[in-house]
């Protein structure tokens, strides 16, 4: 089997394609080829006892789509995109890359004869806009509130139409926020959620722009990999036509995590966090989903943490070596 991940150097797809090369597998298929592709070269997974292959190249200029399924991988891993804050800021490149792109890909796999792999979509919680049900259910009303949003949302129908009409069998994975996304910030708007954990666990400060009421959804950078691998392997056929699912997470706000911080970390941690309003972020963050109903995703075999500790936890093990910056609190 030939797997291709397109957004290969990115945190999701590089935690994926590291656990592709240690295991040979996707779900419970054997992976026999892996293509790791993005705009710059991804590292090329050493591990992996298969055939390896890494390309730079960018999905939204013309033919790249053409060449990067030309060898016809049996799966996709659609992750390329530019993240939420960079999208709002650059109108043009938000919909050349997040919507021109997946057009592309989707369109080079329409054109190619007999050719209908697993395509597994990254979509996000944006797809939705306030005003909210107390609980969002998965056939709630996609009107997006950001650029972002509105090109994950085409993206999404996209997905459903050409699965319906046998072009490729796409599985749409609607993202919780990822926390705790390890290294270095990026651009999302979204990414103080995992800044206020992550710096102080690692004995640095973090500001917080949004006061601690806020909520919102969240999953783990290891429940983001079993949501692809689930994806990847799963029996689309009790997905009907309806192929985009919210992903299961914890609903939580910036006050709980806090908390969930001190109880793991002590407070010398929080004490590295400082308030620092930004009306930009919190206007944006205010139209996001806050908690959402995922039995449809979880009655198909998806799975995420349950609570916050935990996903601070998993934090510690995989990027830490369990090793804290300061001593925890008392139970």
């Amino acid at each position: 089997m030939h797997m291709l991940i397109i957004g290969a150097a990115g945190m999701i797809g590089h935690k994926l394609a590291e656990k592709v090369a240690a295991t040979g597998m996707i779900g419970d298929r054997k992976v026999d080829v892996l293509t790791l592709a993005d705009v710059i070269e991804p590292e090329a997974a050493t591990d992996f006892d298969g055939e390896r292959r890494a390309m730079a190249v960018d999905l939204s200029q013309g033919g790249t789509a053409e060449r990067m399924i030309a060898d016809q991988p049996d799966v996709v891993v659609h992750l390329a995109a530019i993240v939420s804050g960079e999208a709002e800021a650059d109108f043009d490149k938000g919909y050349r890359i997040n919507l021109d792109g997946t057009r592309a890909l989707f369109d080079a796999i329409r054109l190619t004869q007999g050719y209908v792999p697993r395509v597994v979509y990254a979509s996000s919680l944006a797809v939705f806009g306030a005003p909210f049900p107390d609980r969002i259910p998965d056939d709630f009303h996609l009107t997006p509130l950001t650029s972002y949003g509105t090109q994950k949302a085409i993206g999404e129908l996209l997905l459903d139409d050409y699965s319906r009409l046998g072009f490729l069998d796409g599985v749409g994975i609607r993202f919780p926020t990822i926390c705790i996304r390890p290294g270095k910030p990026n651009k999302a708007a979204s990414g103080f959620f995992s800044g206020i954990l992550r710096e102080p666990l690692n004995g640095q400060d973090a500001v917080l722009p949004v006061p601690d009421d806020v909520r919102h959804w969240h999953a783990s950078p290891r429940a983001a990999v079993g949501f692809i691998e689930h994806a990847a392997s799963m029996d689309t056929a009790r997905l009907g036509h309806a192929r985009n699912l919210t992903m299961p997470g914890v609903s939580a706000t910036v006050g709980d995590q806090i908390a969930a911080l001190r109880a793991v970390a002590g407070d010398g941690a929080v004490a590295h966090i400082r308030c620092q309003p930004d009306e930009t972020i919190a206007r944006i963050v205010a139209g996001w989903p806050r908690d959402l109903d995922t039995a449809r995703a979880r009655d198909l075999g998806f799975k995420a943490e349950t609570s916050f500790r935990e996903i601070i936890q998993i934090y510690v093990d995989d990027e830490l070596g369990g090793v804290l910056p300061s001593e925890p609190a008392s139970p």
